[in-house]
């Protein structure tokens, strides 16, 4: 690029000239002339507007319209269902994708509400839906195939019959589209689970078979998915005589999705099938299944490691020992599958070949980690170490992190079922709460307290190898970007004082919760591990102990330096109040709390000003004489001396609070010794007397104390006329109190 002297003037001359083309610029979205067509009648209602829209609008205020169709029904019902819907289903013809999938989601949001009866929606909507299935576009033929699925558990059956199925006879006929076939797949599974077992099999199970028997392997796969909730209809008997061969004949079929869909749908209906079919049939049809695909070139391997499990349970009681130990052995295959074999050299165990036969062998892999538990239940956990436990930890081990998540996901079952040999292993916990990715802590900490409970029972317990997994997790979490993971980790660790010692907590974690609590900027992550530290207090049972984090949370945390620290001791006294007794509070932390009414930092004091009312609660009277004198000082110091209008504002508030909590405790006294209609007279005394003397300013005041009146009445049930007179009078409160707070 030349950046001469002649060359910028060069550029600036040619800029200039361009500057003289005229080019039209449109001010305006819209020219007058379609303002004027989009422009409507003002004085027309809202029914007539959306009949003119419908008849005479654009696009645009069609599909509008239409978006608008539940609350036209809504607001008028008759008139919508008479004029509007009619003129939709003219202009639905000739609609685009837009119009059409609105149409679809406001008919069903008509269903879902229920804002017409099954019968006018039956004579209105169910027309239109139906003529709109054998739209051209996919997407918008799917969306109203969605919405008649839904449609059919509310019609009735004779509906059903004459509306549905018997229309469906010919749209499942070979001469139809492949679109018009599965959805009548679909329909077909949909409408079973509607009739009693003998209309099953005469009306829908010949279309069944026909469909089954598609030439398109698109709708034999549809329709084996389908036969599932045929089998449901027609009853054990039934399923065995007319689904059993279907399925069979599905499971041998050409197409790859069909035999997949075959697989999947005899899983699920094992348990209609008796000992018999299970032995004869299912076992050597499944077993030339799963060898086919695990020696052949296909995509079933995942569909079938995922099914794995489920296939094992329901087959269990049927097998023999050799059977058992033919599946067990299948599942061993499947959970090395991709990995290095022997001698470390890389040894493939089937013959997939590809790009993507790596993802294919993790989803193996982690479909089997996934069905870790069923397997243990299949063999029985007292052969689990000799049978599976070798397995488990090559799923520890296994390189991919997917893997991995998929054993820490299921970890807490395998520890249940387990139960006392549990100990057994404690090795691979520790290895997935010291593993490189935090997606597979992630998956472990979600049950980590019930693992822990159950692998640390007995005598078998491991401490000197957990705290330092532990800690590493700790870690590895902390010095992520991944907050979240770290805050429900602090959490969990809640639950280490039913498994450690107070002095294991003591010595190893208290540390890193002060150390978080003072060094953390992740306010979730602080104030995390602020409540784990009061439950690992609430749980120590040495009284040096205590008393010594007691005090170190006052010098580090109350007394600190830095004005974010003293907002996280705050935030510790809050649930301190929750967690332990008002007298261990008042012991250790009422006072160094009330001094932080002297904090130079507003936020501190807005935030002390919040807890005025808790702190006031925490007193038991007349032993805390002297607590209550020092905040009532710093109260009154704050509302004198105050100088930040926002901290002034709020403890105006608060000081209002706490100078009606005594009238509170005198009146819930009260009421609890009076009847249910004099408790209402009671509290229309309170306000009357509030009312007269002028305290339109407190009214808010007025309004908590009838609120809390209230609230502890109402758990004596009170009489029908008192609670009718509570109701209304709150109602009016309301207003009240915001006028008065406002003024």
């Amino acid at each position: 690029m030349d950046f001469s002297q002649e060359g910028l003037f060069g550029q600036i001359e040619d800029l200039q000239e361009l500057s003289f083309i005229e080019r039209p610029v449109r001010r305006y979205l819209k020219t007058p002339e379609e303002i004027e067509r989009l422009t409507v009648d003002e004085e027309l209602n809202d029914i007539e507007r959306a009949v003119y829209l419908l008849s005479s609008g654009q696009d645009v205020q069609r599909t509008s319209v239409v978006v608008n169709l539940p609350n036209l029904v809504r607001q008028n019902p008759s008139d919508t269902l008479r004029r509007v819907v009619p003129k939709i289903g003219e202009v639905l013809h000739v609609a685009g994708v837009e119009m059409q999938l609105a149409a679809a989601v406001s008919f069903l949001t008509i269903l879902q509400e229920e804002l017409v009866s099954t019968a006018a929606y039956t004579h209105s909507f169910l027309p239109i839906i139906l003529v709109s299935l054998d739209h051209r576009d996919a997407v918008v033929s799917n969306a109203w195939l969605e919405t008649l699925l839904t449609v059919i558990n509310t019609l009735p059956k004779e509906t059903i019959r004459q509306e549905i199925l018997s229309p469906l006879v010919s749209k499942a006929q070979l001469s139809q589209t492949i679109q018009s076939r599965l959805a009548s797949c679909k329909i077909l599974g949909k409408v079973a689970r509607k009739f009693e077992s003998h209309i099953i099999k005469r009306d829908i199970l010949p279309l069944v078979k026909s469909l089954c028997q598609d030439v398109e392997y698109e709708v034999r796969s549809c329709m084996c998915r389908q036969l599932e909730y045929i089998a449901q209809g027609i009853g054990v008997e039934q399923t065995k005589s007319a689904i059993l061969p279907e399925l069979v004949e599905l499971a041998r079929d050409e197409g790859c999705s069909v035999r997949i869909a075959a697989f999947d749908t005899i899983v699920n209906l094992l348990g209609l099938f008796d000992s018999d079919d299970r032995t004869q049939i299912i076992f050597p049809l499944v077993m030339m299944f799963c060898e086919k695909s695990f020696k052949a070139d296909e995509s079933i391997l995942a569909s079938l490691s995922l099914q794995l499990g489920k296939l094992c349970h329901g087959l269990s009681g049927n097998l023999t020992d050799d059977q058992q130990l033919w599946f067990l052995d299948f599942y061993k295959k499947f959970s090395t599958l991709g990995l290095q074999h022997e001698n470390g050299h890389s040894e493939p165990q089937n013959q997939l070949y590809g790009a993507d036969a790596d993802t294919k062998y993790v989803a193996v892999r982690k479909n089997c980690a996934y069905n870790m538990p069923a397997m243990v239940l299949f063999v029985d956990p007292k052969h689990f170490y000799s049978d599976l436990y070798l397995t488990l930890s090559t799923l520890c081990h296994d390189p991919e992190a997917l893997v991995r998540r998929a054993v820490a996901a299921g970890f807490h079952e395998v520890t249940k079922l387990l139960g006392s040999n549990a100990y057994l292993i404690h090795k691979e916990l520790i290895m997935l709460l010291q593993d490189e990715s935090l997606e597979v802590l992630d998956a472990l900490i979600d049950h980590l307290p019930e693992i822990l409970k159950v692998v640390t029972a007995g005598d078998h317990m491991h401490v000197p190898d957990l705290i330092p997994a532990l800690m590493m997790a700790e870690q590895r979490a902390a010095i992520s970007l991944k907050w979240r993971i770290h805050e429900k980790l602090l959490l969990t660790f809640a639950c280490l004082p039913e498994v450690l010692s107070s002095d294991h907590i003591y010595h190893k974690f208290l540390p890193v919760m002060f150390r978080i609590i003072t060094t953390n900027n992740v306010l979730p992550v602080q104030r995390a591990s602020a409540r784990t530290l009061c439950v690992f207090v609430r749980h120590n049972r040495k009284l040096e102990q205590r008393q010594e984090i007691c005090c170190k949370l006052v010098e580090q945390l109350g007394q600190g330096k830095s004005y974010w620290t003293r907002l996280r001791f705050l935030d510790t006294c809050e649930y301190i109040l929750d967690m332990f007794s008002k007298a261990f509070f008042c012991k250790y932390f009422f006072l160094p709390v009330v001094e932080l009414s002297n904090d130079p930092v507003a936020n501190v004091r807005i935030k002390l000003c919040y807890m005025l009312p808790k702190l006031k609660s925490a007193l038991k009277l007349p032993t805390d004489k002297l607590l209550l004198q020092q905040l009532e000082l710093s109260v009154r110091k704050l509302l004198c001396q105050e100088k930040d209008k926002d901290v002034t504002a709020i403890v105006r508030i608060v000081s209002y609070i706490i100078s009606v909590q005594s009238i509170i405790l005198l009146g819930l006294q009260y009421i609890k010794s009076i009847t249910a209609i004099e408790r209402t007279v009671f509290i229309l005394s309170i306000f009357e007397e509030y009312w007269s003397a002028g305290l339109w300013g407190k009214g808010w005041g007025v309004g908590l104390t009838i609120h809390c009146s209230f609230q502890r009445v109402g758990t004596d049930s009170m009489g029908r006329v008192a609670s009718f007179c509570a109701v209304r009078f709150y109602d009016s409160m309301i207003c009240f109190i915001l006028v008065g707070y406002f003024k």
